[in-house]
């Protein structure tokens, strides 16, 4: 695609991915603390939870994401722990709103995430949805059918329907090809209120008339929501692939503009990346939709007050604090004022939904003056504008989404460099 069509020109997504860098580095890092659990809850805040379950049969290459080869014993003994972190976040005096459930293969032992489900419905009355994840393979057992009426939104990870990069990122034989993928999705999507699909752009060999195609037969599936990754390589990703299946970062705009021009004739683009057939589609990016939400179990994140808290990444240590009581959490990260407000502003950008006023009364803060200069460079790039007709809310273009796009990928590629710490000195005994 030419250059004068490109959403930002390659000099401006170099600097943006250099500033993130430099954030990233400065803020993204987490200490030892010691703590038996998380802060108590603050009156009139609202929360949301976050569940994470670390096991998969096979780990594909690419994912960065805390999770573990599959064992049947230890995978029933984690979610018999996960229940009761869960009643202790209830013992505190926690209530959400929503839940999220992901992995890992959330839906590995399709009994226990029921149950899960189920205690946390009862804990926790103001719970209005459940999101959860899930693999193509899954779609296709008996069992799968029995999250009906206990899962609001389930988004499965398809990636592409390409077979030649199903097999480059070693999905065809654990999935099937992309016609079986896309049968499977046909068949299961009435089972939910909302599906959702996931789907990755930025492959390496994934040309702008394959992503067409791929874009082509979402259109033709028709799910209630899509999601379209960027692919994320970081320092976790493993050596044997980190430059065999990325391509270059330049690539990303023009594919991203042919996702914009396709899905956004048919959808309502929800964040730079998710696309719902209405703008009320439940959550997608629970960071995004939620200002404070609590992590349960291995790995899991979260942003309470000025915090972030992580929990611990080792399976034996998580099982042996929550025998003595005690929730998985044990590091913690707090940041300045200026820090969470550009968190908020590139969260804001992300989708597409810039508020002066909810930076007014929720942090108590002049948006132009406290983020000055990020303001302005915004500005600049062409990425925000003034909305004439409602002051309070800004435009974000698509060259601001594109740009929020490539810096939430930075943002997350820096949680997996986190996460990639935090793991690094596990052993077998932890796993």
């Amino acid at each position: 695609m030419a250059e004068h069509n490109k959403l930002l020109p390659d000099w401006m997504i170099g600097l943006t991915d250099r500033i993130m860098k430099y954030y990233i580095d400065r803020e993204l890092n987490v200490e030892p603390i010691i703590l038996d659990r998380h802060p108590e809850p603050q009156p009139g805040h609202q929360y949301m939870m976050y569940a994470h379950i670390p096991f998969c049969h096979t780990l594909c290459s690419y994912c960065t994401f805390h999770r573990f080869i599959f064992k049947e014993y230890k995978a029933r003994e984690y979610f018999v722990n996960l229940r009761k972190e869960m009643q202790m976040a209830r013992d505190m005096g926690y209530d959400f709103t929503s839940m999220y459930i992901g992995g890992g293969t959330t839906t590995i032992l399709e009994d226990e995430l029921i149950k899960t489900i189920e205690l946390a419905r009862k804990l926790f009355p103001s719970m209005k949805e459940v999101s959860c994840e899930t693999d193509p393979a899954h779609l296709a057992t008996e069992s799968f059918r029995n999250l009906k009426g206990l899962v609001d939104r389930m988004s499965v990870g398809v990636q592409s329907f390409d077979d030649n990069i199903l097999k480059m990122i070693d999905r065809y034989e654990k999935f099937g090809s992309g016609e079986q993928i896309f049968e499977r999705i046909q068949a299961a999507q009435e089972l939910f209120p909302i599906m959702n699909v996931d789907m990755i752009f930025g492959f390496r060999g994934q040309t702008e008339e394959i992503l067409q195609r791929d874009v082509d037969l979402l259109m033709k599936l028709n799910p209630r929501q899509i999601t379209t990754y960027p692919l994320m390589v970081t320092t976790q990703t493993k050596a044997s692939v980190r430059n065999t299946i990325a391509a270059p970062t330049a690539d990303l705009a023009a594919q991203y503009r042919i996702i914009l021009d396709t899905l956004g004739k048919n959808y309502n683009q929800l964040t730079s990346w998710t696309f719902g057939r209405s703008h009320d589609e439940g959550f997608d990016e629970y960071v995004v939709d939620h200002d404070e939400y609590l992590g349960l179990g291995s790995g899991a994140f979260s942003f309470l007050g000025d915090s972030l808290y992580v929990n611990t990444f080792s399976l034996r240590r998580y099982n042996e604090r929550i025998s003595q009581g005690k929730m998985g959490v044990e590091r913690r990260k707090r940041f300045d004022k200026h820090a969470i407000l550009q968190y908020r502003l590139l969260l804001g950008l992300f989708a597409a939904r810039l508020s002066r006023k909810y930076f007014r009364e929720v942090h108590g803060v002049d948006l132009d003056k406290a983020l000055f200069k990020e303001m302005l460079g915004l500005k600049l790039a062409g990425a925000i504008k003034d909305n004439p007709a409602d002051p309070d809310n800004l435009i974000v273009t698509d060259a601001g989404k594109f740009l929020g796009l490539v810096m939430m990928k930075a943002f997350y590629s820096g949680m997996d460099n986190v996460r990639a710490e935090l793991r690094k000195p596990l052993s077998a005994i932890d796993m």
